[in-house]
């Protein structure tokens, strides 16, 4: 996020930046051996988790027939931004905590906050455009399924990474890499800018576009689909089968809401803590700043994140629990016709 660094770790008074080789690296730790063993099996584990699930998701929407409708292409750039976080920015993010300083020079530094930036905007960016492709869906969907192609997707998805690369220029430009520390400008009018156009802006957006669409699909609900009288035959067979098509289709897009909502809420309750007490410390100063170790236990949880979509998915989505099903058992049948492959070539070996 555009705010991340904003509290890092700065070097031990008197060390020089370019120390080396006298053992001040192994003093200047920030953690204990047990806490930096800890810190490192629970930093991987997101690490990998983020990349395992998201992936899933990707080649699931890809092979799925189930999950090939246009707005899932919106999940699959989401995904595509979280494997990113998870191999551009996680590792360095891991090796800034342990080590206590910056080590991989101020150029990739610049880089390193431009990519956080420009990552964690554009998945709440995603959110925020999937929450109004949703209203869309929901107060005009006979004139949106037929504008709903996945290039007028695509538009939408290439909007919100353009949005999302303006907001990380700053960041690319006005960082202040130097020796150890790789943070960006501190100036109050900066934090609060970036944690609006990041964060809190997006969140009202989606707030009230998501109570809006309760409120509709509340009021559809309480109508009901109405009473007729029947007709001839062959009209009501014909009838019933239209009636049957819309229930269905609003059963998916409710299916879909759902697991939106769920997707948003939890970003929001990962975000907001970091948020903020990073905002309300550039407001205040240092009397309304949390100690590092709470900042840093926010930060952290905003990165898990990254993982939690594609388990909320299968917790939520019947289409994606069976394709991830489909995706994991294929490699276990490989596994077991290999294994009898092979034990059936050593009986023939033996017989022979």
């Amino acid at each position: 996020m555009s705010t991340r660094r904003g509290q890092a770790v700065s070097p031990p008074a008197g060390t020089l930046p370019n120390a080396s080789g006298n053992g001040s690296e192994a003093g200047s730790a920030p953690h204990s051996p047990a806490a930096t063993g800890l810190i490192l099996l629970a930093a991987l584990a997101v690490l990998l988790a983020t990349l395992v699930g998201n992936a899933l998701v990707v080649v699931a929407i890809s092979t799925s027939r189930a999950l090939r409708a246009p707005q899932n292409l919106f999940l699959v750039s989401l995904a595509s931004a979280d494997i990113l976080v998870a191999v551009l920015v996680l590792p360095f993010s891991l090796a800034n905590e342990v080590m206590g300083y910056w080590y991989f020079g101020g150029v990739w530094c610049s880089l390193y906050l431009a990519l956080d930036v420009l990552l964690c905007t554009a998945s709440i960016g995603h959110l925020c455009a999937i929450s109004l492709d949703r209203y869309w869906a929901v107060t005009r969907a006979a004139r949106l399924n037929l504008r709903r192609s996945p290039g007028r997707v695509k538009g939408m998805i290439g909007a919100v990474w353009a949005a999302a690369a303006l907001v990380a220029l700053p960041p690319l430009l006005r960082a202040r890499p130097g020796g150890r520390e790789c943070q960006l400008s501190q100036e109050t009018w900066y934090v609060l800018a970036s944690c609006a156009a990041s964060f809190f802006a997006p969140c009202l957006v989606m707030v009230a576009v998501y109570c809006r669409i309760y409120h509709l699909t509340a009021r559809r609900t309480a109508k009901g689909p109405g009473v007729r009288m029947p007709g001839w035959r062959h009209r009501s067979q014909h009838q019933s089968v239209s009636l049957c098509r819309q229930r269905l289709v609003r059963a998916q897009e409710r299916r879909f809401t759902v697991v939106l909502a769920v997707v948003m809420g939890a970003f929001v309750l990962c975000w907001f803590p970091f948020f903020f007490t990073y905002s309300l410390g550039a407001v205040c100063g240092e009397g309304c700043r949390v100690s590092k170790p709470l900042f840093s236990f926010f930060f952290w949880i905003g990165y898990c994140n990254s993982s939690l979509n594609p388990l909320i998915y299968t917790l939520f989505n019947r289409d994606f629990r069976a394709a991830f099903r489909r995706l994991l058992a294929g490699p276990l049948r490989f596994s077991s016709f290999a294994a009898q492959n092979r034990k059936s070539q050593n009986i023939g070996l033996s017989l022979g």
